[in-house]
């Protein structure tokens, strides 16, 4: 039986100064995963509208498989601005078609198939589409990786759309920024980043925490390991997707039995290598790959 690495939540266009860019940190993870040969797919909804079919076609020139379902309601856009440093800065569109993502049989069949799931806290500011990638994911199976990637978005997050998502996955993803905010959040009583991670992982289960730190490096938990892993210098073009390129290298990697320091540190290559193209979405050349 084919098993699937899923990106679920967003699909939307990232409208850069240069242009608009499919993007959503879903479908970014699972084109990333399918560069490392993985079977992926996008699960998401569309809009009928141009933007909806400009989706289709952008996936399928990618050769990335998706399950887009069409609602009434607008393709999701967010324009996006960059700092003097290349750090994006996000306006999200609300009441997009992300935001009303049914749960349907065929999502129910590939999220049976899945070996790792990713999402996010974004596309659960709405009702419908939380409900749907709760289902989602308590539909995979047993062994598979359910990493909740956090990437919190202006204020589209609650302490219960958080730890709903903590109690289910088995491998965090956050950044030094939303740690600080969850921690908040959660009343964590930890001062040093390390003990906050394993802090998160005792109170939800995890198996794994993967915290990055920008041009600070980054870490990954386990119950017995620890990883740290410095930031390549490199010349930034921009930053867009250089997160959901380090987590779907890293799952994709973890999939293949590489131990968790070697997934570690080919996520951080490719995360710097995306941080010099424009666009989440860049092709990897292949020597990365390989």
């Amino acid at each position: 039986m084919k098993r699937y690495v899923v990106g679920l939540g967003e699909a939307l266009w990232d409208v850069l100064p240069e242009g608009a860019k499919l993007g959503g940190a879903p479908a970014n993870f699972a084109y990333h995963a399918a560069q490392f040969g993985h079977d992926a797919v996008a699960v998401s909804a569309i809009g009928a509208d141009e933007l909806g079919e400009l989706t289709k076609q952008a996936f399928e020139e990618k050769q990335l498989p998706y399950v887009l379902p069409r609602v009434d309601y607008p393709t999701g856009i967010v324009n996006v601005t960059l700092d003097a440093n290349g750090i994006p800065v996000y306006e999200i569109a609300t009441g997009a078609a992300w935001d009303n993502i049914p749960f349907t049989a065929e999502m129910r069949k590939v999220a049976q198939s899945a070996v790792a799931v990713c999402w996010g806290s974004l596309a659960q500011r709405s009702e419908v589409s939380r409900s749907t990638i709760l289902s989602f994911v308590d539909a995979t199976p047993e062994d598979c990786l359910r990493v909740f990637d956090i990437n919190l978005r202006l204020d589209f997050y609650s302490k219960e759309v958080i730890e709903n998502s903590m109690r289910r996955c088995n491998i965090l993803k956050i950044n030094d920024e939303e740690l600080v905010l969850v921690s908040r959040l959660l009343q964590l009583e930890s001062i040093d980043v390390r003990q906050k991670c394993r802090q998160l992982m005792s109170l939800y289960g995890m198996k794994m925490v993967v915290l990055t730190c920008g041009v600070n490096g980054s870490y990954v938990f386990t119950e017995g390991e620890e990883s740290f892993c410095t930031t390549p210098k490199v010349d930034v073009v921009d930053t867009v997707g250089a997160g959901d390129s380090f987590t779907g290298c890293f799952v994709a990697s973890l999939l293949e039995g590489k131990t968790m320091r070697q997934a570690h540190e080919r996520a951080v290559s490719v995360s710097a290598y995306v941080c010099t193209q424009s666009g989440a979405m860049p092709e990897m050349p292949k020597e990365i790959v390989s």
